[in-house]
């Protein structure tokens, strides 16, 4: 009997770690240097702040949450944690950066090239990332 109740306990222990596996810090990005550069050509205005929103709202958030908390329903199966975009170091990328990462993709962030093919939608979502500074 006592090894019965022992082999419960084990395995409850062991469902319980399954259920809490905790997700890594992504590790750093090799940007290519032609993205680091890179401006953003459309103007940061309620437009494309709107613009940006619409396609975030629609690719983004699942992962990232509805204010780039990296909260989204989708995040807590991710193996990385999907960033804050509201973080002093999310902030301290150049637009061409955070364009990169966002859409080229890497691992677990999938690349977006065909599903946001404009490129003004692209540079909006950018806009968009940054309104979410703290």
């Amino acid at each position: 009997m006592k090894t019965i109740k022992f082999l419960i306990f084990i395995a409850i222990i062991f469902i319980g770690f399954a259920f809490t596996v905790q997700q890594k810090k992504a590790e750093a990005w090799e940007v290519p240097t032609e993205y680091k550069s890179m401006e953003n050509p459309i103007a940061n205005d309620k437009a494309s702040v709107n613009k940006g929103k619409m396609v975030y709202m629609k690719h983004c958030r699942s992962c990232h949450g509805n204010k780039g908390l990296g909260d989204g329903p989708k995040a807590a199966r991710l193996k990385t944690f999907p960033g804050d975009f509201s973080s002093v170091e999310f902030h301290s990328q150049t637009d061409g950066e955070i364009l990169y990462k966002s859409i080229i993709g890497r691992d677990e962030m999938p690349n977006y090239e065909k599903k946001i093919p404009s490129k003004k939608d692209r540079w909006a979502v950018v806009i968009y990332m940054r309104s979410f500074k703290k």
